[in-house]
């Protein structure tokens, strides 16, 4: 389950990328627009800047704005990074512990194939794919 920080983080991307236009967009204008509390955002913003997804600038005329063109983020990495995993089990996250018993496990194949089928989507659709179709996105 993508938890609040993550759908968060992804309306505040595609915020920035529709309203930025490569300039700094002041916090308080995006929690306005997206109905955030300006603390709640700033935690999120947090995250993408140190994931080097936003760069910050303070003072006047200071904000936030994308580091990339919105082509070249995935709705994948932007859940990466303020997930953690999207894994499905806990034994295919990255870095995990290889379980003791993977060699005879039944169902490892259907968690793999979830995975791979949650990770290939996701990382399917950019940044600019969300701004350009707005509500209607479907694949």
């Amino acid at each position: 389950m993508i938890s609040t920080r993550g759908r968060y983080a992804l309306r505040v991307m595609i915020d920035i990328a529709e309203h930025g236009n490569g300039n700094y967009i002041r916090l308080d204008e995006i929690a306005r627009r997206q109905e955030i509390s300006e603390k709640y955002l700033e935690s999120i913003l947090v995250i993408l800047t140190r994931g080097n997804l936003l760069s910050g600038l303070r003072g006047k005329g200071g904000g936030y704005k994308l580091t990339k063109s919105p082509e070249e983020y995935t709705i994948g990495s932007i859940l990466r990074l303020t997930e953690g995993s999207l894994s499905p089990v806990a034994c295919l996250k990255e870095g995990a512990q290889p379980c003791n018993k993977s060699a005879e496990c039944k169902t490892l194949p259907v968690w793999k194939g979830l995975n791979d089928a949650i990770n290939g989507y996701l990382d399917g659709i950019t940044l600019a794919e969300l701004t350009a179709n707005g509500d209607d996105y479907s694949i």
